[in-house]
């Protein structure tokens, strides 16, 4: 080993948690606020966008926050399994496409939200 970093894994998951807790948050809100916008966009009914709105914010929540964060971690990581399942077989979406549309920032957040359930979001946390 180069140096030795295993003192940074800490801030590392805790900086992790921060920024994949704004990313799902964002969305959530999105999907809550405007959710018959939203709905077209996706190809879901005004209600199910809402409650997917609202399980990202409290996902997001969770996470960011490091309150239950293997449970925010889960429902987090169940959206990112069904968006994937959306653009890979129902829409065709290839892994990266020129517009960025493609599934590749989906499974690096959801790679993301699998480190931090793993790790139960590292010992930065107010409750696992």
């Amino acid at each position: 080993m180069l140096i030795d970093t295993t003192n940074l894994v800490p801030y590392a998951l805790l900086f992790l948690r921060i920024v994949i807790g704004i990313i799902f948050f964002s969305s959530g809100k999105s999907h809550a606020q405007h959710p018959a916008e939203r709905s077209k966009s996706i190809g879901m009914t005004p209600i199910t966008t809402s409650i997917l709105g609202i399980a990202e914010i409290i996902g997001a929540i969770s996470i960011a926050f490091g309150i239950f964060t293997q449970i925010g971690a889960l429902i987090l990581m169940m959206t990112m399994v069904g968006a994937l399942y959306k653009k890979i077989a129902l829409w065709n979406t290839k892994f990266y496409e020129d517009k960025g549309y493609g599934w590749h920032y989906d499974v690096l957040l959801l790679l993301g939200l699998l480190v931090i359930f793993a790790t139960s979001g590292g010992y930065l946390t107010i409750f696992y």
